[in-house]
């Protein structure tokens, strides 16, 4: 792969996978395994289901925008069911469904709190997205971060360029928080 010297990746493959890495955690750690089960407990407080079902609860929360992934919802499934939270609805069924128990019950209304929280937290991803969505919006996103990236990719910037663009993007902040 040949490497240009005013690309903004002017670093090896590696950086660039370690970077998208970064993001991808990044992405994943929005609920942590707690989090998981609290919102777990939360659906099936509303109804029995079946680990895709909350798998796809969860997502439809957060408008598509956040997906706990199978490794994360089976294992924090059986952990619920090992401390006695729920149990199986009818265990001679091919796809288990689960249902809350009394346990269950307790421990989600003590962590009532949590679950606002989490659900609070998912429920505004979907508005930023959406919103950041708006074609004038996404334009003027894209507008800046092609001209930061430009702007910082280039060699021997001066102290001077750099505090301009210092001042400019903490301004936009600024602006931005007001609005």
């Amino acid at each position: 792969m040949k490497q240009h010297r005013d690309s903004p990746w002017h670093g090896d493959h590696a950086q660039r996978a370690f970077c998208a890495g970064a993001r991808k955690k990044r992405r994943e750690r929005m609920l942590d395994a707690s989090d998981i089960r609290l919102l777990m407990l939360h659906f099936l407080a509303q109804s029995d289901a079946h680990g895709y079902e909350l798998i796809k609860s969860v997502e439809e929360l957060s408008k598509g925008e956040y997906s706990p992934s199978p490794g994360i919802i089976y294992p924090n499934l059986t952990l619920l069911e090992e401390t006695d939270a729920i149990r199986v609805v009818d265990a001679q069924e091919s796809r288990k469904a689960y249902t809350l128990n009394d346990s269950g019950r307790a421990l989600l209304a003590e962590n009532r709190e949590n679950v606002d929280t989490i659900i609070s937290r998912l429920t505004s991803l979907a508005i930023l997205v959406n919103n950041r969505s708006i074609p004038a919006v996404e334009q003027a996103i894209h507008n800046i971060k092609f001209t930061l990236n430009h702007r910082l990719a280039q060699e021997n910037i001066s102290e001077d360029a750099l505090n301009i663009v210092i001042s400019a993007l903490n301004e936009a902040a600024e602006k931005i928080a007001k609005s």
